[in-house]
């Protein structure tokens, strides 16, 4: 079944609005390269929009009514954002719910060492990559030094032009008949992604006649400590996270796609950002919650599988109507979900693992899924044929371009969102999101119309379910 190409339908009014969806949506990548920084882009923004923290109104006993806009954070990894609607919350909420975690490589807590004076940060990747597409790439790390008397110190080394970057090595081509008789998979082992960081000796005093041992990796923690006021046993309460170095960029003699790290699946995540904010009021209570530790499984007080969502609904229903578990099981079971997350883009470099009538393509708008998982569904939601048609009414009334896809063959491998967690409430959910190519590489490529189409979706979503 043909959908239309979008470019193909805009007139200048709507390519103005494009551009500036999508360069808003850049700067965002660019300042929200981690979960951390996310979720202070989201505050800021939201706090800007003038939503207010529900922790601050509840030790003011304040009672919430339509119109109201509020958010909570768990641990400055996940947020949920609310505006409250003319309905009770127990006739259910309209939800976007995307994650902001995306595959890294992170450094472990015991990870400082010098080897042939050179040194390394000992690290551990975090979700699905190929591991040989981290070497020899321009790296920055991001994060947090919490000290012991509760001082946090943000990182950020290498995106900025006048920072140092860092890089992991590999072997030269010379000396590689060995490696590249390898499978992809191993080629690059775990344990040798480890972050170049120094080869500079620490200055000696010529007065001692005893030379420093490891001495470059003695200099390093003297930097360290001279910029971050750290030491060596600070890093086992340290969050440090390793993402290429640079910024998001158009891509494209013609400007039309997004090429950055990390648009799995923030360009979902800002998009639905976006779409609350620029909501005035609803019919139903709408929300948007970001959240963590998708790419490992959603586990965590942070991930999906926790309670925060749950419980924060439970102190709107307390804020709203009074408290009343039974109301918070209503609210949840009848409300409606895009679980927004990415969908694989028809590559014709690769097409032989795609099913070309069931695939998303660049420029054909905003992806449902009815169903991911892998092989035979295992592990996905597959919605409901009611809601689905639900949805395509409300997509087809505000002139969103839309396309329903499956992530690839059905025996070629497949892959998982939050949307079976949230549907174990007995709610309505499908997944939607943006195709993207090169998903999981350190460089994603993502279209702009596809991106403002998710945007319209989104607020359609939200004014209209």
């Amino acid at each position: 079944m043909e959908r239309r190409n979008a470019w193909k339908v805009y007139d200048q009014t709507e390519l103005e609005k494009l551009d500036k969806i999508n360069e808003t949506y850049k700067n965002c990548l660019d300042d929200g390269k981690t979960e951390r920084e996310c979720i202070a882009l989201a505050v800021k923004k939201a706090e800007a929009a003038g939503y207010k923290n529900l922790k601050e109104l509840q030790k003011e006993h304040v009672k919430l009514k339509a119109g109201d806009k509020v958010y909570a954070v768990c641990m400055d990894k996940s947020i949920a954002l609310f505006i409250i609607g003319q309905e009770p919350l127990e006739n259910g909420m309209n939800i976007l719910g995307a994650h902001i975690d995306s595959p890294r490589i992170d450094v472990k807590q015991n990870p400082l060492y010098e080897n042939e004076e050179l040194a390394y940060l000992d690290t551990h990747y975090y979700g699905g990559i190929k591991k040989y597409q981290w070497v020899t790439l321009p790296l920055a790390i991001h994060g947090v030094i919490a000290k012991k008397d509760g001082t946090i110190v943000p990182v950020s080394i290498g995106d900025e032009e006048e920072d140092p970057v860092f890089v992991i090595t590999d072997l030269l081509v010379h000396l590689a008949s060995k490696q590249l008789e390898k499978k992809g998979s191993v080629v690059v082992e775990g344990e040798k992604l480890d972050l170049l960081i120094g080869s500079r000796p620490l200055e000696q005093d010529p007065s001692l006649d005893q030379e420093e041992k490891e001495a470059v990796r003695a200099n390093v923690m003297e930097l360290l400590k001279k910029y971050y006021d750290m030491e060596e046993e600070d890093f086992l309460s340290t969050e440090l996270e390793i993402v290429p170095a640079g910024k998001a960029r158009d891509c494209g003699l013609d400007r039309s796609m997004v090429l950055a790290y990390g648009q799995d699946d923030r360009v979902c995540a800002f998009t639905s950002l976006f779409a609350i904010l620029d909501t005035p009021q609803v019919t139903r209570t709408g929300c948007c919650i970001l959240v963590d530790k998708e790419e490992i499984g959603s586990v965590g007080a942070t991930g999906m599988h926790s309670r925060f969502f749950e419980n924060v609904v439970a102190e709107l229903v307390a804020m709203t109507d009074g408290e009343s578990e039974l109301k918070v099981r209503r609210a949840l079971q009848n409300s409606r979900m895009l679980s927004s997350d990415v969908s694989a883009a028809y590559d014709p470099m690769y097409a032989d693992v795609f099913e070309k009538r069931s695939s998303a393509f660049f420029g054909k708008g905003l992806v449902f899924n009815k169903f991911t998982g892998s092989r035979g569904k295992s592990g996905s939601n597959d919605a409901n044929a009611e809601y689905l048609a639900k949805i395509r009414g409300v997509m087809d009334d505000a002139d969103v371009s839309y396309q329903f896809a499956e992530l690839g063959k059905v025996d070629a491998g497949g892959g998982g969102t939050i949307a079976y967690i949230m549907a174990n409430y007995g709610m309505e959910v499908i997944d939607s999101g943006v195709a993207v190519l090169s998903m999981h590489a350190p460089w994603e490529v993502t279209s702009k119309a596809d991106v403002y189409e998710a945007y319209k979706g989104y607020v359609a979503f939200l004014e209209n379910m």
